[in-house]
């Protein structure tokens, strides 16, 4: 069984992490994935306390395994989000889209584990300092918002920098990409893109469908003339967002397209006007399983080619 100190951290039988995806890692898809013994986590995205707490009770009613929640730091309900996982005591806390030290102290003085994302060596550090129990090192590759390192070349350098577990993101999608985090010294892996058409997630047979015609070259990152870049697939949304920004469209115009695009996507499926936001790796991803079976093929594939990993040492 392939088990690292995370587990025993987090009280998780496999080193697995669902991506926190906005409007798709609901109480449904994170339950099954804790149930089938990795990290599920909901998203609490954009919405509210009531929202959150909704989904909170709802994936308790499926599993009693645990589970966490995705902070996205610049929403406009931040701050009540940061409450509800206290007052509901969510064993992790997962946060992305920015700093969260302003919140860990409340969050780790009530006994939450608080892995942040991060996308630099410095950010890591900071949060180390702040109380974080790991991090997630994530790269470029990964769908939804992301930074300029690759996944490759910041997992190492992040290892290297701080003393708390490291979780690798970012273009994992079978075995061969788990055992290579692994081998960069991660301690476990977060995966989004490949969850995406998971039985049990709810989100639009349209987004699903998509993300398993993707090839490698599929997916475009637009937005970082905002500040905030994202990965997503190509769609006349996308292009039309292109062309904007590389016609020097201001800020105010990008994000007005933007407003409301996901959720077009994940919920209605509209190809036309939504944002499909997967990572490089949806090549790989060719078929619709259970959680369960994702989870485990990831941990076999990796326990296999990290067991023959001698064999190509002389």
């Amino acid at each position: 069984m392939l088990r690292s100190p995370i587990c025993e951290i987090l009280g998780i039988e496999k080193p697995v992490f669902q991506g926190g995806m906005a409007w798709i890692a609901d109480a449904s898809l994170a339950a099954a994935v804790s149930e089938a013994g990795g990290l599920g986590i909901i998203a609490a995205m954009n919405a509210n306390a009531d929202w959150l707490r909704e989904q909170i009770h709802e994936l308790r009613t499926k599993t009693t395994k645990p589970f966490g929640v995705n902070v996205m730091l610049m929403s406009p309900f931040a701050d009540e989000v940061a409450r509800v996982v206290v007052e509901e005591k969510v064993p992790v806390v997962v946060t992305g889209a920015g700093n969260p030290t302003k919140y860990m102290k409340d969050w780790v003085a009530a006994g939450i584990k608080v892995i942040p994302v991060c996308a630099s060596v410095g950010l890591a550090r900071m949060v180390e300092r702040a109380g974080a129990c790991a991090v997630v090192a994530e790269g470029g590759e990964s769908g939804g918002h992301v930074g300029e390192a690759t996944t490759m070349a910041l997992v190492p350098q992040v290892v290297d920098a701080v003393k708390i577990p490291v979780i690798a993101a970012g273009g994992i999608a079978d075995g061969r990409g788990v055992a290579a985090a692994f081998m960069l010294g991660a301690q476990g892996v977060q995966v989004g893109t490949r969850f995406l058409v998971a039985t049990e997630c709810t989100v639009s047979e349209e987004y699903k469908e998509r993300v398993l015609k993707a090839k490698d070259i599929s997916t475009i990152v637009t937005g970082r003339s905002t500040g905030h870049a994202v990965r997503c697939l190509k769609t006349p949304f996308t292009n039309a967002f292109a062309r904007r920004e590389n016609e020097g469209a201001p800020v105010e115009e990008l994000e007005q397209m933007g407003a409301g695009a996901l959720r077009k996507a994940a919920k209605d499926g509209n190809y036309e006007e939504g944002s499909f936001m997967c990572g490089q790796i949806a090549g790989l991803v060719h078929e619709r399983q259970s959680a369960a079976e994702i989870v485990n093929d990831l941990v076999d594939g990796a326990e296999q080619l990290l067991k023959g990993a001698s064999a190509w040492v002389a």
